[in-house]
């Protein structure tokens, strides 16, 4: 029988531990902490009750007010649960390399949501931090949360993670594995488990770019950060939840080999986790060798791969950035595409303007129906299909298509060079493919640059 709660934030927690079969061997046992079981689906669920009700019992937020923060989208999800919950507003300032989806969220969740530009110094008046850091100035009775220097951050994960793995692992754990952020994760969970077993050792994963695993081993930011893809880890700056005495040792992945964990956690293991999941992991299979036997090895997983659908899991967002290999033929370029998108929209020259303009309400991604008049093709642009309808609302069902002038669309084989189907698609934006006698699919210029890294 299920437990009941007064509400969602009181569901945080008591994630699973799950074998990694993939790193798992006879010597070394790999289990994930599988975070994206709690409400808000990340582990930053964690730290938002914690963090705001400090602020309450010290009178830093009042009923009514509002709660800003600058955050890649997680934390920002957990406290709009919170703001939810307690009838808080939620402002979040988050840097334009965030998924749409994370965005979306936030959105339907009642945030307000002020998306910065990434390629910005942590000083710049632009970026996200100084940005929540005005708003929280100009605001009244409003709260900075600042998980990077907010000692409720890992003071959170001290209290609940740490605990929680000591007691899933039977006090096994001998090594704890996570990635690095804003630093309450680690610190937290990793100075619990060393109080409980000085011998266990804490190491964190650190995105190339970061100065986070530089800072660790030369104590100096003597660095230049750069940018990378991977979400909600890494830093260009050193906050203060991050407790290098805690942490025994770095390891450095890129991109690359963060989302190739990624997914193949998704394909191998069933577990649909986000980028900085595969960078802990994949920090881990770099060191792993190293283990002695009967090591239990917990590798923490900080959130659900829902939200990186048109990134991680977008093949040709993934080709585009270069972390694919790149498509030969049209077919394979047809491949890459939704299916939704994959096949052309067809209709006979005798349907109706209606009838066009049903499909495109139907099927909203789609910019363009194809019109068949005997072994013909015509392309008939959303756009035109909307003005004709506007002009025309009394003549919905007499208009025909095929009296609407239209573009003729060219018909390609499957296993046209991807050279030759740029030429075709620079002087014609879109073309049929032909497979064994059957129309296929449709490509336009867009499939192309979608998937050509510039």
């Amino acid at each position: 029988m299920g437990s009941k709660y007064s509400s969602i934030v009181e569901t945080v927690g008591y994630t699973p531990l799950v074998k990694l079969r993939s790193l798992s061997t006879a010597k070394v046992d790999v289990y994930a902490k599988v975070e994206f079981f709690n409400p808000g689906h990340s582990s930053k669920d964690r730290i938002a009750i914690p963090m705001i009700e400090a602020a309450e019992r010290e009178g830093k937020i009042k009923s009514g007010g509002t709660i800003i923060e600058a955050t890649s989208g997680n934390t920002g999800l957990a406290l709009a649960l919170v703001g939810i919950v307690k009838g808080y507003n939620v402002i979040l300032v988050m840097p334009d390399k965030m998924s749409p989806p994370k965005i979306n969220l936030l959105k339907a969740l009642g945030c307000k949501v002020i998306v910065t530009p990434t390629e910005v110094e942590p000083d710049d008046p632009r970026s996200y931090y100084s940005i929540a850091k005005k708003l929280s100035e100009e605001i009244p009775n409003s709260f900075y949360a600042q998980q990077y220097w907010n000692e409720n951050n890992a003071k959170a994960h001290y209290e609940l993670t740490g605990p929680e793995i000591w007691e899933q692992s039977e006090g096994k754990i001998t090594h704890f594995v996570a990635g690095v952020g804003t630093g309450g994760t680690i610190s937290g969970t990793g100075r619990y488990l060393k109080e409980q077993n000085p011998l266990i050792k804490v190491i964190g994963v650190d995105p190339e770019g970061s100065i986070l695993a530089h800072y660790h081993k030369h104590r100096n930011t003597n660095i230049q950060a750069h940018s990378y893809k991977v979400e909600g880890v890494g830093e260009d700056i050193i906050p203060t939840n991050v407790h290098f005495d805690v942490i025994d040792e770095f390891v450095k992945v890129n991109d690359q080999e963060s989302f190739d964990w990624t997914r193949k956690l998704a394909r191998e293991e069933g577990l649909m986790v986000g980028g900085s999941s595969g960078l802990a992991v994949a920090g881990l299979s770099k060191i792993i060798h190293t283990f002695e036997n009967g090591s239990t090895v917990v590798v923490l997983l900080p959130d659900t791969g829902e939200r990186y659908l048109e990134k991680i899991f977008n093949d040709s967002w993934m080709r585009r950035n270069g972390f694919l290999p790149p498509v030969s033929t049209a077919q394979q370029l047809l491949e890459s595409k939704p299916p939704s998108l994959h096949s052309p929209k067809i209709l006979p020259e005798s349907a109706t303007l209606r009838d066009a303009l049903n499909q495109f309400r139907k099927f909203e991604n789609i910019t363009q129906i194809i019109v068949q008049s005997q072994n013909k093709f015509f392309r008939l642009d959303r756009r035109e299909v909307y003005r004709r309808a506007l002009i025309n609302q009394a003549s919905l069902d007499s208009i025909k298509v095929g009296s609407i002038p239209m573009e003729t669309v060219e018909v390609v084989s499957s296993d046209i060079s991807l050279e030759d189907l740029k030429k075709k698609l620079i002087d014609s934006n879109v073309v049929l493919v032909e497979t064994n006698g059957q129309i296929t699919g449709l490509l336009t210029l867009r499939d192309i640059a979608d998937n050509v890294p510039f």
